[in-house]
């Protein structure tokens, strides 16, 4: 089974850490879905504004996304029954932690990148 990954608030930028994660995972070979702000597709990124249809099934979903822009997913995350929920630097959230755990989601706080990079992904 294919282990797909969200990188929800994925960035255009190759400087922000979201883009990052986004290639990291394409060069494991990890299935990955980008959402972010904009529309993007190009040199094999493509990320989508909005909820796309038709998801596959979500293992992992990783967030780069402050607390107060994570509010408007929060029923879309919990909708798709990932394993874990990763809130990297910069996106710490308790509210959203306590629910994702209420709905026995394995919360990670923790870097996905260096996640990657250790083999702990």
């Amino acid at each position: 089974m294919e282990k797909t990954t969200l990188v929800l608030g994925a960035s255009p930028n190759p400087e922000r850490y979201s883009n990052r994660a986004v290639k990291t995972l394409q060069r494991k070979n990890i299935p990955v879905i980008a959402i972010g702000r904009r529309e993007h597709d190009s040199e094999g990124l493509k990320i989508s504004k909005g909820v796309p249809a038709d998801l596959p099934e979500i293992d992992t979903v990783t967030l780069y996304l402050n607390a107060k822009n994570q509010e408007e997913y929060y029923d879309f995350i919990l909708s798709l029954k990932p394993r874990r929920v990763i809130f990297n630097p910069g996106a710490s959230n308790e509210e959203f932690q306590e629910r994702c755990s209420e709905e026995n989601i394995e919360v990670v706080t923790d870097c996905m990148l260096a996640m990657l990079a250790c083999g702990q992904f």
